[in-house]
């Protein structure tokens, strides 16, 4: 088995925290949580053309760490 990187910050333990909350979440839950997402001030959430999603990601990633 090859070795894991993972995010400065994040291990194996909090990826299956997160697994877990999501497969855990019911219906209702889940739909609370994306009307949040949706009404949260001062973010956008938007469509993005998957083969763009690695420059995206770069982008917001040296944005983070400047």
């Amino acid at each position: 088995m090859s070795n894991q990187k993972y995010p400065p910050g994040w291990d194996e333990h909090r990826v299956q925290e997160v697994i877990a909350h999501y497969e855990n979440q019911t219906e209702d839950e889940e739909f609370a949580e994306i009307e949040a997402a949706l009404q949260a001030e001062n973010t956008t959430l938007m469509a993005v053309p998957t083969e763009l999603v690695p420059e995206v990601r770069a982008l917001l990633a040296r944005k983070l760490s400047a």
